[in-house]
This record gives structure tokens, sequence and C-alpha cells, in this order.
């Protein structure tokens, strides 16, 4: 469209800005109605927008299909990290998180090259075309297998759900076990998490004392890292002249560092917890969703955070230096690895930790960090080329990791005194559902 690289981040901004907004009417959505219906609506706003994009010729609408997109496929986001909640323990969730992980590495990683390559043998038209069958394809998935997993609407899985909550190959199957179920289901946990949709819930759940910490630096964690990423393409360009195919396959590193983050962090989380549950006298049992009303969760994520952090910083501005002395390719390829390997683990530990806090609204939490990061990322894609003009990547680089380390201390208050407001307000929460509900009068008999 022979547009220029300030309009180009102009569209990476707007992008970031409703993949920040649009989870919270989903994670909301899906916390009360079900993942399930909040997947199909979200998969079919994301196809409708590739193929409108695929489509157009037109700047402005670009944008707007554009917004449409990340609208789409921002909520699957937090649904992934809501359906790992229901279905996993405290004790194993951080195994499952780093799986997830994965998948959201993946597109950072392979969508560059994968993009480069259809850009320049089909034409960037090609790139959403992909995209409508690569989405296509796991919306057919979904559609027929998929089952209903919130507690809201299955409770422990022995509520039949209703039948827009059900996969497609159950239509073709009897249902008399669910039938069979009714006795014995559990409707407890429904009627307890039952509640109307709030799509400033997410916003909510910011002004607690510890979840407002922790969603603010994991803000600037993201911010840092969206600065680097997105403008790792024209740095590429300008210091070493590649075209979009090398350009891609420069982004492998820091993916495969993402990726490698699953096998660092997962496991090290899952033990620490268990660690920390011997520790603190609490015996975990498999396969059974455990209180942490008595277990001091924060300081068990949080002594896996901070190191990780720390080790951020220094690859992040061993990364700025290397490009601003323009030394040999090898050395911001193995900076951008061990970058998003160790900025990859921060974000799954911070994540494990607000579903582990919010365990009965996983997806408005989920929803709530997503507003956070990319608000703030969206404000770091916007700042960071010209940032970048005016005094260099390596500064640029330096000033991130200053943000990063002298925000650290918001993290510390959290891993000390976190428990403690943690339980302060359930009992207040306790102390005011009892003044709602005063004991009624006892009948008397006739």
């Amino acid at each position: 469209m022979n547009v220029s690289v300030s309009l180009i981040n102009l569209t990476i901004t707007t992008y970031l800005i409703f993949q920040g907004l649009a989870p919270s009417f989903i994670g909301s959505f899906s916390d009360i109605h079900g993942r399930r219906p909040a997947y199909i609506i979200a998969f079919v706003i994301y196809l409708g927008a590739n193929i409108g994009l695929a489509l157009q010729n037109n700047f402005t609408a670009l944008m707007i299909l554009r917004c449409m997109q990340s609208s789409g496929s921002s909520g699957t986001i937090a649904l992934g990290t809501a359906v790992i909640a229901d279905l996993s323990t405290r004790a194993e969730r951080g195994k499952y998180i780093g799986y997830a992980g994965i998948g959201m590495a993946l597109g950072p990683t392979l969508g560059p090259v994968i993009g480069g390559l259809l850009d320049h043998f089909l034409g960037w038209r090609s790139i959403f075309w992909f995209l409508v069958i690569l989405s296509g394809a796991c919306f057919v998935v979904i559609l027929i297998v998929f089952p209903e997993t919130c507690r809201a609407v299955v409770g422990n899985g022995s509520v039949p759900p209703a039948s827009w909550n059900r996969p497609l190959w159950t239509l073709f199957v009897r249902t008399s076990r669910f039938d069979n179920e009714q006795g014995t289901a559990d409707h407890s946990t429904i009627q307890e998490l039952k509640k109307r949709p709030n799509p400033i819930s997410a916003l909510l759940i910011a002004t607690q004392k510890e979840m407002g910490l922790v969603l603010l630096y994991g803000s600037f964690l993201y911010a840092g890292y969206m600065a680097v990423i997105s403008t790792l393409s024209t740095e590429l360009a300008t210091r070493f002249g590649f075209n979009s195919i090398e350009i891609g396959l420069c982004y492998l590193p820091m993916g495969l560092g993402s990726i490698s983050s699953r096998w660092v962090v997962g496991r090290l989380l899952d033990w620490n917890f268990r660690r920390e549950a011997h520790l603190q006298g609490m015996i975990i049992h498999k396969n059974r969703q455990q209180g942490i009303e008595q277990f001091d969760i924060e300081r068990a994520r949080l002594a896996i955070t901070l190191p990780l952090i720390y080790m951020a910083s220094l690859c992040i501005l061993a990364y700025g230096w290397v490009m601003q002395y323009r030394t040999s390719l090898a050395g911001p390829l193995v900076m951008l690895f061990f970058t998003g390997l160790t900025t990859t683990s921060a974000f799954n530990t911070l994540s494990t930790l607000v579903v582990d806090i919010n365990y009965q609204s996983a997806a408005t939490a989920a929803a709530a960090n997503n507003l956070f990061r990319c608000l703030m990322g969206a404000g770091a894609t916007a700042l960071a080329s010209p940032l970048i003009k005016s005094i260099g990547i390596g500064w640029t680089a330096t000033f991130i990791t200053g943000l990063w380390v002298l925000g650290s201390p918001a993290l510390w208050i959290v891993y000390c005194r976190g428990y403690r407001w943690r339980r302060e307000l359930a009992h207040k929460h306790e102390k005011k559902s009892k003044s709602s509900s005063p004991d009624l009068p006892i009948p008397l008999k006739k």
C-alpha cells in the first residue's frame, strides 16, 4: 500500500490496544456462560476479519479490520489460560501454563518467517488467506470435540451443560450419562459462581493491592519486550540490509528461547510449589483442587520470577549494545535467544500467579493481565522507534533495563506482604457476606 513505517507502527499500536480491551468482555462472558460459546464468538470475529483483510485495498479499512482481528484473536489467549485453571491443580499448573506458552511463542517466532515467505512469493494478501485456513481448521476442531470446562456451567464435570456448551459429536450419541448423573451433580459450585457478566471486572481486579502491583509490573515487562519485537525488523533492515525472508529468519532465535522456557519455568514452578508446601506444612493431594487460604502462594511463585527478571534485564541490555556497536549478526541473535527465554519465563510465572489468586474468575483475571500488558505494550511500540532514533538502541535498552530493575521492588513487596493482604481481603469479603445475609426468623409451627 506504499505507507510509511510510522503508519505501519500505528497499526501495531491499535492492534495492541484492542488486544488489551477485547478479553475483558470475552473473559467476563466466559466465566459466566462458558468457555465454549466464548471460543465460538472469538473465532467468528477473527475469521470474518481475516477474510475482510484479504479483500480490502484501503488503509483505513485495514486499520479497522486489524482491530477486529485483534479482538477475536486476543480473547482466545485469556480463554486458554482459563481452561488450564479449570482442569489443573495449583501443584501442577506451572507446566501447563508453560505448554500454553509454547503456542503463544510460536506466533511471534514462525509468523515473520511464514509471512515473509508468503509475501515474497504470493503477495501480502496470501498471509490473511493462510490465517483463514489455519484458524478455520482450529475452529472446526473446537466445534466438534472441545467440551465445556467452566465450573460455573458444569461444576466438577457432573452437571449436564446447555446445548451450545456441548461439542457437536454429542449430538450423535446418547446423552443418558448426563441424565443419570443428575442426582449427584455438582450444582452447589454453579450456584456459588453464578453472577452477571461485568466488562469492567478486569479493572476491578486491579484495585486489589497485590494484584495491582503484579499487573503493573507485568505491563512494564511486556512493554520492554514489545519495544524489542516491534523494532527488530527495522533495525535488521537498516544495519544489515536484510530482506523480508532474512528478517523473518532472525526472529527464530527469540522464538526458540521462548519455547525453551516451557522446560525451564514449568518444572521450576511446580518444584518450588511442592517445596514451599512442604515448608509451610501443606499436604499436596494430586488431582484435587486445594485452597490457598492458608498457603503463601505469592512466595512460591515470585521466588522463581524475580531471578528471571534480573537475568532478562542483563540479556536485553547486552542485546541493545551489541546491536549498537554493529557486531557480527551472531551477537544479537544469541542475545535474542536468551531474551526470549528469560522474559517468556517471567511472563509465565506472573500469569500463573494471577490465575492462582483468582481461580474462580480465571478468564477475567487473564483478561486483566492482558489489558495492562497490551496497553503498555501499545505505548512502547509507538515510542520505541522515535526513542531509538533519538538516543540509539543501546541507550534504549539501558532505559528498559533500568525500568525493569527499578520497578522490581513492587514484586518484592508482594513477595513479603501479598499473603497478608490476601488474607485481609478474604476476611473483609467474609464479613461483608455475613452482614448482607442476615439470619431469617424461624417460622412457628402450627
